[in-house]
């Protein structure tokens, strides 16, 4: 008896009927709806947003330099060598402290010098001045001549003038005995001494002895386009945007390794000219500095407060696209529960989501999630959006209105 053969179109159909069975048999419960998953033949599940509007401060990063309130440079104002140092280096000076000792020996001689030659002029003016008096007496008996009178007076106004180029010389000389004692014009805190005991300075050189900053408060200056500022002020007129208050605005400090600092500071000018190469104004804003934690020189950025912003529309920028002409987009849930694209106006970025100004208006659902499945048009099942709660409440949403309407 022959064996009975299969052909090709059997052998598929049987291989098949035996994998079903065989899926079956070691999974009986896989026939289940997935979770999460759509009923077959219904429409998608989208996570939804519902909008509504909320005034937002406005800030701007900018990024700067940290300065110091005041800057004393210390100079040489007399020539000499450099005696004695007082102070340690980093240290807190006063204000009239004495830093450097310059041989001050040159200086005194100078002063005794001049002393001396005031002292001489002021006896010369005694002796004269009696020598005048007696010829004018004598003049009006005839005694002696008018030119007698006249040379004694001239000879006595001469020696007046002598006495007060002594004065002179000699405050000139007590001011260069002063200037030996080098001291620090303000309070504050002293870098590295850029001489050494021995060291000769000069007054025409204006050799730099060290500098000392006043740290207490410290400067941050920052560049800002000047287009920026006209944008500004024109939505400060029009209302759109509200003054954060009557007083200084406030800025906030950004470090160069992206922390925060604690103190905060207020803006206290922008500059009045425009620089020509870069079309920006330099913005000045001053921070306390209590704990010297500001170093002058620091790359930083400033966090400036514009003004408020009374009716913002944010969305998440997860939610939001960008179409074949580079403008952004966004899917809301449209009449009917169906998919709808909406090509919307972002501003700016405020942290993570997007400052809407058209395209948007309160009450509209704003789908979140699965938006790589979705066609405007098609049918959609509207349900809460899967998002924390502080960020739907930073987003001015909430769960429960996600899912509402």
């Amino acid at each position: 008896m022959s064996k009975s053969k299969l052909n090709f179109p059997d052998r598929v159909q049987l291989t098949a009927l035996l994998a079903a069975l065989s899926t079956a048999l070691v999974c009986p419960g896989c026939g289940g709806k997935t979770p999460g998953a759509s009923p077959p033949g219904g429409p998608p599940e989208v996570g939804v947003l519902t909008i509504s509007a909320q005034p937002v401060p406005l800030t701007l990063d900018l990024p700067g330099r940290t300065a110091a309130l005041r800057i004393a440079e210390v100079r040489a104002r007399v020539n000499g060598i450099v005696v004695k140092r007082f102070f340690r280096e980093g240290a807190e000076v006063k204000e009239g402290e004495v830093l450097y000792q310059i041989d001050p020996a040159p200086y005194e001689a100078a002063l005794k010098n001049a002393q001396g030659t005031l002292a001489r002029a002021e006896a010369n003016v005694a002796a004269t001045r009696a020598q005048a008096e007696r010829c004018k007496k004598l003049l009006d008996t005839r005694a002696v001549s008018q030119q007698d009178y006249d040379a004694a007076l001239a000879s006595f106004q001469s020696y007046e003038a002598d006495v007060i180029s002594g004065k002179g010389a000699v405050q000139t000389a007590q001011i260069n005995l002063g200037y030996t004692r080098v001291t620090s014009p303000i309070s504050g805190r002293i870098g590295i001494s850029q001489v050494t005991e021995g060291a000769y300075v000069q007054a025409s050189a204006a050799n730099l002895l060290a500098t000392v900053q006043e740290m207490d408060q410290m400067y941050v200056d920052v560049t800002q386009a000047s287009s920026e500022l006209l944008r500004l002020k024109r939505d400060l007129a029009s209302g759109r945007l509200k003054s954060a208050g009557s007083g200084k605005a406030r800025v906030w400090l950004i470090m160069d390794d992206g922390s925060t600092y604690g103190e905060e500071g207020t803006l206290q000018l922008a500059d009045v000219t425009v620089n020509l190469m870069t079309s920006t104004v330099t913005v000045r804003a001053i921070f306390p500095n209590p704990k010297d934690e500001i170093l002058p020189g620091m790359f930083v950025r400033a966090r400036l407060e514009e003004g408020i912003t009374p009716n913002a529309i944010l969305i998440p920028q997860l939610a939001v696209t960008r179409n074949q002409k580079g403008e952004p987009t966004v899917m809301v849930v449209g009449a009917g529960d169906t998919a709808e694209l909406r090509v919307v106006k972002t501003d700016r970025a405020v942290e993570n989501q997007w400052l809407v100004s058209e395209g948007l208006k309160p009450g509209d659902r704003l789908i979140v999630d699965n938006l790589q499945r979705l066609r405007p048009g098609a049918a959609v099942k509207p349900v809460p959006a899967k998002l924390s709660p502080a960020f739907l409440a930073s987003a001015g949403a909430s769960p429960g209105e996600a899912a509402s309407n």
